[in-house]
């Protein structure tokens, strides 16, 4: 009886990439597009993205998500900059790849392992990273106008913006739980056996006695009674 051949879902997720990239390229050759200077972001996406699809196709493939997730949102920001050529907005934008990236590794991942414990810590991840990129949007960008002109904003956004993180925060640490990656390692755990327990000894006091025979001879263990010795006549 033959067995049915087993594929490899990352390497197939891999080799998809592969061949997208691949089309894109060569449509830019067949027609003459300068991918370089606009797409050239796409070298940092791509990279990313395969190590999403080989870590969410993989048993403990939790750290190459998490990865992925990084490289990717980093080449996403690399895009929307060299589009727009508003590269001040590193100031504040390096919240969405940490923690707003691991966080998205983490959700994904744990979506799709069915960690909740490591998907609802990503998710809040994510969320404390969205509230520090708009904090830092109000700040930079509203107070001290780094891209050369300010929000019209009132004065009391920041405090509120400063208050609502906090809050966001404070209810993550009181419903955070520890051991996030017990599902990953929980396998791996119940495969060790533990050493056998040595084997209780006796205490001298509950030692079995050994039974001694009694001493013969005697007149009490001979069974007759002694004859008085008789008058010599």
């Amino acid at each position: 009886m033959t067995q049915p051949r087993r594929g490899s879902g990352g390497a197939t997720a891999v080799g998809a990439l592969l061949i997208a990239a691949g089309i894109v390229f060569l449509a830019g050759e067949f027609f003459n597009i300068n991918l370089g200077d606009a797409f050239w972001p796409f070298y940092v996406i791509a990279p990313g993205l395969a190590l999403v699809a080989l870590g969410l196709t993989q048993r403990h493939g939790s750290g190459l998500t998490i990865a992925g997730s990084v490289v990717t949102m980093t080449g996403l920001l690399l895009l929307y900059q060299n589009a727009t050529d508003h590269w001040e907005s590193w100031a504040y934008a390096w919240a969405l790849v940490a923690p707003g990236g691991s966080g998205l590794g983490m959700l994904l991942y744990g979506t799709r392992s069915g960690n909740d414990g490591m998907a609802r810590a990503g998710f809040w991840q994510i969320v404390a990273g969205l509230g520090l990129f708009l904090a830092g949007i109000v700040f930079f960008e509203g107070i001290l106008g780094i891209s050369g002109s300010r929000f019209p904003l009132p004065s009391w956004v920041l405090p509120a913006v400063v208050i609502v993180l906090g809050l966001l925060l404070l209810v993550r640490g009181m419903t955070a739980r520890p051991n996030i990656h017990a599902g990953e390692v929980g396998a791996a755990a119940d495969g060790r056996s533990s050493p056998p327990a040595p084997a209780p000894q006796a205490s001298p006091a509950e030692a079995p006695k050994a039974d001694v025979p009694p001493e013969s001879g005697g007149p009490a263990e001979s069974g007759a009674n002694p004859q008085p010795d008789s008058p010599e006549t």
